[in-house]
């Protein structure tokens, strides 16, 4: 998955604003307590991060 496509799923997902603010903020267990930003940041794949995003939202599956 590429970095463009993780963030057009969240932000169809979370809605444009709201999806920079929760990958700011919210801390995800299975990415070792990072955010998804501090995640991406310490080089973990889009596709693994978007897959630990959809554990715990209830994400469409027509964007899984």
């Amino acid at each position: 998955m590429r970095l463009s496509d993780f963030w057009d799923r969240m932000r169809r997902h979370f809605g444009e604003t709201y999806a920079e603010s929760w990958a700011k903020d919210f801390v995800i267990a299975r990415l070792g307590g990072r955010t998804v930003e501090q995640a991406l940041a310490d080089g973990f794949s889009a596709k693994e991060v978007w897959q630990a995003v959809c554990e715990i939202e209830d994400v469409d599956p027509k964007l899984r």
